[in-house]
């Protein structure tokens, strides 16, 4: 008995010790008197849940849920709900967690708290947002402000990621979490304005929430200030500031923040932001996106995003195996995805193995119809690389929902013109009007794919179908001047008397003459200075006599040729020969007239140097395959060199 009674004191000194401790926080010691309750009954309910919070409450998540597990008799499932969930939660063990809370016999309020935070994680974020909704309504404690962060933050995801548009929920964006999360709802939408002046408004909160508190120093502001600007670098990417971006970017890494899902997405933008050129940086900032925990910090799709650059990455640096690796295990994981295909596509023509390329494209276009449209513009593309435009063009017209795109008609049309294959042109045209007849034939682009199929036919001498064409166009708007005076054009060409009797429904000179006011015309600035300038030479020439030659006599009949130079002119025979007087002192020693005549770059296209009479009609004919002077090689010019060299013999001193 007295051991007995012993044993109980020590118990409830023990109990004391835990209970102070709890109340401190010291929850190391309050571990050691439970340990040694323990010991004394192995078995005690409240002992071994007191043993689990302190575990928790001290970070040693597996070692609690350890004790859980060992206890399964006595800690059941309605006593260790959320204790159990809750270390599930913590150890990444997610769908673990929310089987837990599932099975719990009572949903308390922290079981719904945690099992909102658990759907979050899940990425289920309708299920999410009914839960909180249901927290904040059915709760009234000082936790209401964190609830409302969790529910805008769900509604950002859904904007973010699965481009729900966002419920206006009412909030009072008095915190700068909310105003945060605020922002990147407007991203989801692509309102980058607005999301940029949100997150100025949450930095301006931040900092003036924080620096309310003594102990915080201005390090601590910028480290929770690193994720809005991280934020508002992605914006300043988005809208193609890069170098601003990148300056962000560096400068929030060089802070060092403790938070590695913020450092992987910054890294993961800049590699997007160098994409083939700095290799050398990206590969360091690849580190980054591979640091311990970033798997549980992101959601899937940014870790999806992570992993297409690093194959990317691996492509741009030559590493082929290691792209072939990556683009591999991204496909075993998403097999509907198209960008791991696109990417062995690519490093398959990085080896020019073209046909290889195109066969893989179309082995996942034949798996996955809903992606064939975009599988199938890449394997055009790849084919256009390699010279075959038609075999492009069968490609591209076997896209059926995109064969009435403007943007696909015209450049089927480009291509098959370029191949002069204007029958399968025209066939393009014609599958499109048809299309638009049967499903909007009221649309605009529906008229203008019958003009440009007209104007394109008469390009190519198809004048009976342009007129077709034309017709169409003018019964379905018979006021329509532009259509009628084509039409008109057009059976010009085939039919005259169709054309004239045509020409009779143009309207009159008069009903289309501009009202224009001629008053106001006349008053403006630039009529003015005309007229002024006008007037001055006017009276300029008014005040001159035209100036006449001093031989001219008014009774002599002016010669008609005067205007010619006078080696053209019809009586002009040319000089006497054996006056040699005009040549001397002319010309580089030694030098000839012939031959600097001949190699004088100062004369006229329209008189070839190769021409003995620059006046010729021989020589205005052969104006259009002139070569410039510097590369013309005259008749006679290496008689003429060896006439200057014997000259020079002969020998004038002091020449050149």
């Amino acid at each position: 008995m007295a051991s007995g009674g012993g044993g109980r004191g020590a118990a409830a000194a023990l109990w004391s010790e835990v209970n102070r401790c709890g109340q401190n926080g010291d929850f190391a010691r309050a571990l050691k008197s439970v340990n040694k309750i323990l010991q004394i009954s192995k078995d005690d309910v409240t002992a071994l849940q007191c043993k689990v919070v302190c575990l928790i409450q001290n970070g040693s998540f597996k070692e609690a849920l350890g004790v859980i597990n060992t206890h399964t008799k006595v800690l059941t499932s309605d006593i260790i709900a959320f204790e159990k969930a809750y270390c599930e939660y913590r150890l990444n063990r997610i769908e673990n967690a929310l089987k837990t809370i599932q099975s719990a016999s009572q949903q308390t309020d922290k079981l719904k708290e945690l099992y909102g935070q658990v759907l979050y994680r899940l990425e289920r974020y309708d299920d999410c947002l009914a839960a909180y909704r249901d927290l904040i309504r059915n709760s009234q404690d000082e936790y209401e402000e964190e609830r409302k962060t969790n529910l805008s933050a769900v509604v950002a995801a859904q904007s973010t990621w699965e481009k729900v548009m966002p419920e206006d929920l009412g909030l009072r964006e008095a915190t700068y979490e909310l105003c945060y999360n605020s922002a990147c709802a407007l991203i989801g939408q692509g309102k980058l304005n607005e999301a940029m002046k949100k997150l100025q408004k949450a930095e301006e909160l931040c900092r003036q929430s924080l620096s309310e508190d003594s102990d915080v120093t201005e390090e601590d502001i910028e480290a929770e200030l690193a994720i809005i600007h991280g934020q508002m670098a992605y914006i300043m990417q988005l809208q193609g500031r890069t170098e601003d971006a990148l300056q962000l970017y560096n400068q929030i890494i060089k802070l060092k923040p403790t938070d590695v899902g913020l450092l992987a997405v910054i890294a993961n933008n800049i590699i997007t932001i160098n994409k083939d050129q700095n290799v050398f940086d990206s590969k360091k900032k690849v580190k980054l996106t591979n640091a311990e925990g970033v798997e549980h910090k992101l959601s899937k799709k940014q870790l999806q995003a992570i992993e297409f650059n690093k194959a990317l990455l691996a492509m741009y640096t030559n590493q082929a195996d290691q792209c072939r690796k990556l683009s591999a295990s991204l496909q075993s994981q998403s097999p509907e995805h198209l960008l791991p295909v696109l990417i062995q596509a690519a490093q398959l023509c990085r080896e020019k193995q073209h046909a290889k390329a195109v066969g893989l494209l179309q082995d996942f276009a034949d798996q996955h119809p809903a992606n064939a449209a975009e599988i199938k513009l890449t394997m055009a593309q790849l084919k256009i690389a390699q010279g075959s435009v038609t075999k492009a063009c069968m490609i591209l017209r076997s896209i059926e929902e995109l064969q009435h795109k403007p943007g696909m008609v015209s450049a089927l049309v480009t291509m098959y013109s370029h191949e002069e294959d204007i029958d399968s042109a025209i066939e393009v045209f014609t599958q499109a009007i048809q299309w638009y007849q049967q499903f909007q034939p009221k649309s605009p682009v529906h008229l203008s794919l019958i003009r440009e199929a007209a104007n394109f036919k008469l390009k190519h001498g198809r004048k009976k179908e342009a007129i077709s064409d034309l017709e169409e166009l003018w019964k379905q708007n018979p006021k329509d001047v532009h259509t009628l005076a084509q039409l008109i054009s057009a059976y010009s060409l085939v039919d005259p008397e169709k054309a004239k009797v045509l020409s009779k429904h143009l309207p009159s000179s008069d009903t289309m003459s501009l009202k224009v006011d001629v008053d106001a015309l006349e008053n403006s600035h630039g009529a003015t200075y005309v007229r002024k300038k006008a007037g001055k030479l006017t009276g300029d020439n008014q005040q001159k006599e035209p100036k006449l030659p001093k031989n001219y006599d008014p009774k002599v009949t002016p010669d008609p040729e005067r205007w010619l130079p006078m080696r053209e002119r019809s009586y002009y025979r040319g000089r006497k020969k054996g006056k040699k007087k005009d040549q001397v002192g002319k010309g580089t020693q030694g030098s000839t007239t012939t031959g600097s005549s001949e190699l004088d770059a100062s004369r006229t296209a329209s008189s070839p140097p190769t021409s003995p009479r620059p006046g010729s009609a021989a020589a205005v004919s052969a104006t259009s395959n002139v070569i410039p002077p510097r590369h013309q090689k005259p008749a006679g010019a290496p008689a003429t060199k060896k006439k200057q060299q014997q000259k020079k013999k002969k020998g004038a001193k002091g020449g050149w």
